[in-house]
């Protein structure tokens, strides 16, 4: 079975790109490992929520993406190749493919490295390395999108998520051929 974006983390720069890809119609799979560091937080700058734990944030942006349709699958990816349009992602649990790939991963830029995608110094206090992305989110493996703090951005939910919204919605206007819009209208 093959997917149209894979995405690699499941915290809210991975799960708000499931969010999107999900509910524009591709086939979304979210590899999670459970590692998230957002599970660690207490949030009370994210904005239009008072306060929040990272572990109920985390939930609600999976049940969000669940919602529209995006799989979840518990395991730690180990190995990203290309393989003929798209690629292959390994994981402990089995191996998936699809066509677009977005790293998710947070602090780790240990897949990325591995799959030879550039990366360069972090900017971000204790962020060691990033992976090196274009203005679009783009790496240096064409299809292969970084996201949140792995792709530069700061480590506040309210910016990953922002991030992984933003990211995904070039992977769906570069799938489209088109730039996609994604606005919802009150129902009166």
């Amino acid at each position: 079975m093959s997917y149209d974006v894979i995405i690699v983390g499941a915290g809210p720069t991975g799960a708000s790109a499931a969010l999107f890809t999900a509910k524009a119609g591709k086939k979304t799979l979210v590899i999670d490992n459970d590692q998230s560091v957002t599970k660690r937080a207490w949030i009370e700058n994210h904005y239009g929520v008072e306060s929040i734990t990272g572990p109920d944030l985390v939930e609600i942006g999976k049940k969000q993406a669940a919602k529209f349709g995006a799989e979840f699958v518990q395991g730690k990816a180990t190995q990203l190749e290309k393989s003929g349009n798209g690629f292959r992602i390994a994981t402990e649990n089995g191996e998936y493919e699809g066509s677009h790939i977005i790293l998710a991963t947070g602090l780790s830029v240990e897949l990325a490295e591995a799959a030879g995608i550039k990366t360069k110094p972090g900017t971000e206090p204790r962020i060691k390395s990033i992976i090196d992305v274009d203005s679009q989110g783009n790496s240096s493996v064409k299809g292969v999108w970084a996201a949140g703090t792995t792709g530069g951005v700061s480590m506040h939910t309210i910016i990953t998520a922002g991030d992984g919204a933003r990211v995904a919605i070039n992977v769906i206007s570069e799938i489209n051929g088109e730039r996609y819009v994604d606005h919802d209208v009150l129902k009166a």
